[in-house]
């Protein structure tokens, strides 16, 4: 089951199709979905939950926690909606797109996709470039 808990205002109109978008990305990976819940809150919240569990004092857009096993992905997904807003006005994109990008990216993880080192995260844009696409094929 996939839970959104205060899913922001640029993806309500979205909501029909998020669930069944996040399964099929689940698929196409060669996972089952499983229990996944995303969190959006605020940059506060989200500093707590890096200082928290990971040590980090910085803010962050997103922070996953896999709780996957035998090809079942499930977890639980934070993700800032001011830094993803900030983030769509630095890149000039719409603020809908981003937190696409972003919801997608937290699944990804859960795939098993990093973005640590340089060839990691050009692998993760690719991904997320084609979970986009799968997106816009279901719409």
């Amino acid at each position: 089951m996939i839970i959104f808990n205060n899913l922001p205002s640029e993806l309500q109109s979205e909501r029909s199709l998020l669930k069944p978008w996040l399964k099929e990305l689940i698929r196409q990976h060669g996972f089952v979905p499983g229990d996944i819940s995303y969190f959006f809150c605020d940059d506060e919240e989200l500093l707590k939950v890096n200082l928290q569990f990971l040590q980090h004092d910085t803010y962050t857009d997103i922070i996953t926690f896999d709780y996957g096993a035998a090809g079942v992905v499930s977890g639980e997904i934070y993700i800032s909606e001011q830094r993803v807003r900030d983030n769509a006005s630095e890149l000039q994109i719409l603020p809908q797109d981003e937190f696409l990008r972003v919801v997608a990216h937290g699944v990804l993880h859960l795939c098993g996709y990093k973005d640590k080192s340089e060839k990691e995260a050009a692998e993760m844009r690719f991904q997320e470039e084609g979970a986009i696409s799968l997106y816009k094929k279901l719409k």
